[in-house]
């Protein structure tokens, strides 16, 4: 499983959707940055894999940072998101 996070100017919580592969999430990823680097204002409707009644649309613009993370089974270990030192 796949975390693509987005951060959100002026919110303190992160948008997150999940994505089975890692194609998927990165394309994505690929689809949020475009649009980020666009310069124009566009919507972005975001969808569950899972049950795709659920959806979120949010304005490009606001959109400050996206990334890739994989999710943890446990919850400690694994890869944590963000950048790091530790290997």
């Amino acid at each position: 499983m796949y975390l693509v996070e987005l951060s959100i100017k002026l919110s303190p919580m992160p948008i997150v959707v999940q994505r089975k592969e890692l194609g998927d999430a990165q394309a994505l990823y690929g689809d949020v940055r475009s649009a980020m680097e666009s310069g124009n204002p566009r919507l972005l409707e975001l969808t569950c894999e899972k049950d795709p009644q659920k959806k979120v649309t949010l304005l490009s613009s606001e959109v400050v940072a996206v990334q890739i993370s994989e999710k943890s089974a446990g919850g400690a270990g694994g890869k944590r998101p963000g950048f790091s030192f530790d290997s």
